[in-house]
């Protein structure tokens, strides 16, 4: 009973939170005649009312896909659908066809957060409450009655996830549909785990990020039960799962192969090149989507400018190569031995090495990473913790161009502040602490260079701390130089990615030399 008033609580801290910053600006408030994100959302409701399902993804009088084209796949399409029937009967002027472009208003604004409040309170925040409430069993029993709790707590609180669904505007469903699907795999319901990653994947493309990890998992569970016995079937029953559940998204698409291949250029727009850069071809003056991600081939477009040397299609041969063998290792470990902890690693490292070598990458997209970390914050509190300061801070370039300082500057040492109470990560540094003891033991002289390895560990988290939170005020605070006007976002992704790439090398090392074995398995989950 404790527990849950303790977890009731927890969620009006939440919601307060998510209320307060959705008082302050959004994505393109005020900047025609592109607007942001806001506008985007927006106008699907419009499209999606107003016009047949055939011309949705196609352009027309009606649908200029030049400005906000829809680019998501149907389950966005649909839920954008049902926002504009309900805005309809408040003020029909918001979704009238043409006339409602770059709409803004009080009432308005009210409405469209409140959308985003009401699919956190169906779907994510559901979600991250029974998956806190699991893992109970993985504490000392001292706290076992507020371990759940604060887990909760510091994923309710993640700055990054708030500021941008609250703040500069998306809706958190696709990564609400991904929990719910780890939550199922993880009490052994393989077939509605299947069912909820593809509603995820229906929403949105970018969950391909996370879809590696789910078909490795099922597939070396179904290995492990024997392809000629239960293996094959559940084999079966989850092909058959996949097939149904996809069919019923794509229905209204079916009837037309061309409607189909409409919508899958629509999500997989290869010729923009490398960089989402732009969904422009000559990019307006308020471009929503600039330059600096804090990956690897923005950030080595600081020294060399792959995309005035290297053609389109080489592009993303290389971005594929570099991709697939960066996350390669993970995924053989999951698929030769399935466990649930190996499953909620690899759904870190494949979504970063998505992030940093993939195709197209936006700032936001860094998300995908930071909530499979959120699900391991109880197994490492202190990389979790770091990593999640910096993925906000990543992002630091959108969130000032959408008017989020002071939301950043106080959500941000929040968060770091419910860490420390809930988990106190900087007494949790040593090699066992990290999950590194099993690789250190394979290193020569681990006895000398790791008894200073908890004192390191913490001078480089704070002189991270610190380097951000310089960057920070200077990005915020101090105009660049006229001859560098892009040099504190830059330096804000160059020192991200660079963080991205060791912790990458971290998980992966966690992940090859684990050395636990299925008995595990029910600890964590």
């Amino acid at each position: 009973m404790e527990k849950w008033s303790l977890m009731t609580m927890t969620v009006l801290l939440a919601l307060t939170v998510r209320w307060a910053v959705s008082l302050g600006s959004y994505s393109g408030a005020g900047k025609p005649p592109m607007y942001g994100d806001y506008e985007a959302q927006r106008h699907w409701q419009e499209i999606t009312y107003n016009l047949p399902i055939k011309q949705w993804y196609f352009n027309t009088s009606d649908n200029n896909l030049l400005y906000w084209g829809l680019d998501y796949p149907p389950l966005t399409a649909y839920h954008s659908f049902v926002c504009a029937y309900i805005a309809k009967f408040i003020n029909p002027a918001w979704i009238a066809l043409h006339t409602s472009r770059g709409h803004e208003s009080q009432p308005h604004k009210l409405f469209m957060r409140a959308t985003v409040f009401v699919a956190d309170l169906l779907v994510y925040i559901p979600a991250v409450i029974l998956y806190c409430s699991s893992l109970k069993e993985t504490s000392a029993k001292k706290k076992a009655s507020t371990f759940c709790v604060s887990s909760a707590l510091c994923i309710l609180l993640y700055p990054g996830l708030i500021l941008i669904d609250h703040g500069h505007f998306q809706y958190p469903l696709s990564l609400g549909f991904a929990l719910w699907g780890v939550l199922c795999l993880s009490h052994d319901w393989d077939l509605l785990g299947s069912v909820a990653f593809c509603l995820a994947l229906n929403y949105k493309q970018m969950e391909l990020y996370h879809s590696l990890p789910f078909f490795c998992y099922l597939l070396g569970k179904c290995f492990k039960k024997g392809l000629k016995g239960k293996g094959l079937v559940l084999l079966a029953k989850l092909a058959g799962t996949v097939v149904v559940s996809f069919a019923a998204c794509w229905l209204p698409f079916a009837a037309d192969v061309e409607q189909i291949m409409q919508v899958l250029r629509r999500l997989f727009p290869i010729d923009r090149g490398l960089f989402e850069a732009c969904m422009f071809s000559s990019p307006p003056p308020h471009c929503p989507w600039p330059d600096k991600v804090a990956n690897i081939w923005c950030s080595l477009s600081v020294l060399i400018k792959i995309k005035n040397i290297v053609s389109p299609q080489t592009q993303l041969k290389l971005s594929f190569a570099v991709t697939f063998l960066s996350l390669l290792p993970a995924c053989i470990k999951l698929t030769v031995q399935p466990s649930l902890r190996g499953f909620k690693f690899a759904l870190v490292t494949c979504a970063l090495s998505f992030f940093l070598f993939s195709f197209q990458v936006h700032e936001k997209s860094i998300l995908l990473v930071a909530v499979p970390v959120c699900l391991i914050i109880n197994e490492i509190p202190f990389m979790a913790t770091w990593f999640l300061l910096v993925s906000t801070f990543s992002m630091l370039p959108l969130l000032l161009r959408d008017g989020l300082l002071l939301a950043y500057a106080v959500t941000t040492p929040a968060f770091l502040a419910a860490c420390l109470a809930s988990f106190s990560i900087l007494e949790k540094t040593s090699a066992e602490d990290l999950q590194l003891k099993a690789f250190s033991l394979s290193l020569k002289g681990y006895v000398a260079w790791f008894k200073a390895f908890p004192r390191i560990v913490r001078s480089l988290f704070l002189l991270s701390l610190s380097l951000m939170g310089v960057l920070s005020l200077l990005s915020a605070a101090v105009p660049p130089p006229q001859s560098l006007p892009d040099l504190f976002p830059l330096s804000v992704s160059i020192v991200s990615c660079l963080h991205f790439l060791l912790f990458l090398v971290y998980f992966n090392i966690v992940i090859l030399w684990d050395s636990k074995n299925s008995k595990s398995q029910k600890k964590s989950s």
